[in-house]
C-alpha cells in the first residue's frame, strides 16, 4: 500500500490557541487580542476557519526571525510571560522588567536600523531561500531564470512589496510574486496567454503574470487596458471573466436619494461600492457583479453609520448567510467578545445557547435580527429635552443686566428734582 506525506493541518482559531497554551505563549485575557492584531495587520487571511500565511505575515517573520531571532523565539517570550506574571502578581517591580529587556533591546535595534535596505533584502534572500527556491526534481539550479536561462533569481523589494527578479533586468524582465514561492507551479512571467477575443473591439484579451501577481489585458501597447485577477477567482479563468474584470467599474445604478450613481469595483485593498466619496467593503468579488440597488443602499448606509471608508482590518464573517427576506441587507455570522451573533449591519443579535452556529440557516439569523430590533427602542428622541433645559438659564441673565440700571436711574431723578424748590 503506498502513503504519502501530508503537510500539518492548518491552525484554527481553536488549535492556535491551544498551541499557544502548550508554548506558554500568552494568557487566557490576551488571545483574543494576539488573533485580532494577526487579522487586522493582514498577517493572515481565514478560509473555512483555517489560517493562512499572506505575504506580509511571512515577510515580518522573516525578518524577526533573521533579526530578532532571540526575541520572538517561544522560550523567550514564555519566560516574559512569567515576569509580566509576577509583575502582575506584585512579585516584581515593572520598571525593573522593562530596564532588563531594554538594556540589550535597544542596542540590537540600533544595530538593525543601521543596515541598508539592500542588505535587508540580501538578508532575507538568503533566509527565505529554501522557501523561494527549492530544490528541482531533475537537480537543476533552482535560481536559474525559467525565462532567459542565464541570469540568476533573487529577492528583490519595490514600492507594492517584495517579489522575484532575475538579476539581468531590464534585458530580461521575468518577474514573480513573493506570494508564489517556488516550485513548478511558480512559473512567473513567461508569455501572455491568450484567451480569445473582445466582441466590442474585436482586440485580443490575453491572461499575463507580472511582479505585482497575475492580471488581463485587453489590446496591446501603451492603449491596452489592464485589471488584475483577485484571489478568489480560480487560476484557470475564461474569457467571460476576464471582460467582466476589464469592464470595471460597473454601475449599479442612481442613488434614490441623491441621484448620483452607485458603483461597484475592484480596489488595491479588494471588492468595493462607491457613491459621492463614500465607500463600502464588499465580501467577494462575486459581490461587484451581483450586488443591486437595495443591498448597496444598505451597505452605503453600514459604512456611514461605521465613520465612513471601512477599516483594512475589518473581522471576516464566519459566514454569509444571505439576503434579509424582507431588508435585502446581507446577513453575516459574526464571531464576538462574548460568542457568535448575526448581523444584518444595523442590528446585532446574540446567538442563544440552543442554536448550534454551524447549523444556522438564513431564517432562524433574520427572526433573530426582527425580534432584537423589536425589542431595542428607536433612538434619537432626547433633543427636544435639551432645548428645554437651555432656555431658562437665558432669561435670569437679562433680567439680572436690566435690574441694575433701572435702579441707578431712579436716584438720579430725585437728585436732580430736589434743588428746584430753591429758586
Amino acid at each position: 500500500e503506498q502513503h504519502f506525506t501530508q503537510p500539518p493541518p492548518r491552525f484554527s482559531e481553536a488549535s492556535l490557541v491551544k498551541r499557544l497554551e502548550e508554548l506558554g505563549i500568552g494568557r487566557p485575557s490576551t488571545y483574543a487580542s494576539i488573533i485580532k492584531t494577526l487579522k487586522d495587520r493582514l498577517y493572515v487571511r481565514v478560509e473555512k476557519n483555517r489560517f493562512f500565511a499572506e505575504e506580509s505575515g511571512r515577510l515580518v517573520t522573516a525578518f524577526l526571525e533573521r533579526f530578532f531571532e532571540k526575541y520572538v523565539g517561544y522560550d523567550f517570550t514564555a519566560g516574559l510571560e512569567e515576569e509580566l506574571d509576577d509583575v502582575s502578581g506584585g512579585r516584581a517591580q515593572w520598571q525593573a522588567v522593562l530596564a532588563a529587556f531594554w538594556r540589550d533591546f535597544k542596542p540590537r535595534t540600533s544595530e538593525v536600523m543601521a543596515f541598508q535596505p539592500s542588505e535587508v533584502t540580501a538578508a532575507l534572500d538568503e533566509f527565505l531561500g529554501a522557501y523561494l527556491f527549492p530544490d528541482t526534481s531533475d537537480g537543476s539550479d533552482p535560481r536559474l531564470c525559467p525565462n532567459c536561462g542565464a541570469g540568476r533569481l533573487a529577492l528583490r523589494g519595490g514600492r507594492f512589496g517584495a517579489f522575484v527578479a532575475c538579476s539581468n533586468y531590464p534585458t530580461c524582465k521575468f518577474t514573480r510574486r513573493f506570494a508564489q514561492g517556488g516550485g513548478a507551479e511558480a512559473s512567473g512571467d513567461t508569455g501572455p496567454e491568450v484567451l480569445g477575443t473582445d466582441p466590442a473591439t474585436e482586440m485580443e484579451v490575453s491572461k499575463r503574470s507580472g511582479r505585482f501577481g497575475p492580471y488581463v489585458q485587453l489590446g496591446e501597447g501603451k492603449e491596452a487596458k489592464r485589471a488584475s485577477i483577485p484571489r478568489d477567482l480560480p487560476g484557470d479563468l475564461d474569457l467571460d471573466w476576464a471582460l467582466k474584470l476589464l469592464s470595471l467599474p460597473r454601475t449599479i445604478g442612481p442613488h434614490p436619494e441623491t441621484g448620483a450613481p452607485i458603483t461597484a469595483s475592484i480596489g488595491r485593498y479588494g471588492p468595493y461600492l462607491a457613491h459621492n466619496g463614500k465607500y463600502a467593503r464588499l465580501t467577494s468579488t462575486a459581490e461587484v457583479f451581483e450586488t443591486g440597488m437595495n443591498a448597496a443602499v444598505v451597505k452605503l448606509a453600514e459604512a456611514a453609520a461605521g465613520g465612513g471608508r471601512p477599516q483594512r482590518g475589518a473581522q471576516a464573517p464566519l459566514k454569509l448567510l444571505g439576503q434579509h427576506p424582507r431588508t435585502e441587507a446581507e446577513i453575516k455570522l459574526m464571531e464576538g467578545r462574548y460568542g457568535a451573533y448575526v448581523t444584518d449591519g444595523t442590528t446585532n443579535a446574540t446567538l442563544p445557547k440552543t442554536i448550534d452556529k454551524d447549523a444556522l440557516t438564513l431564517e432562524e439569523a433574520a427572526q433573530l435580527i426582527d425580534a432584537r430590533a423589536a425589542a431595542v427602542p428607536p433612538k434619537g428622541k432626547k433633543k427636544p429635552a435639551a432645548k428645554k433645559k437651555a432656555a431658562p438659564t437665558k432669561t435670569p441673565a437679562k433680567a439680572a443686566t436690566k435690574a441694575p440700571a433701572k435702579a441707578k436711574a431712579k436716584p438720579q431723578a430725585k437728585l436732580k428734582a430736589k434743588p428746584a424748590p430753591a429758586d
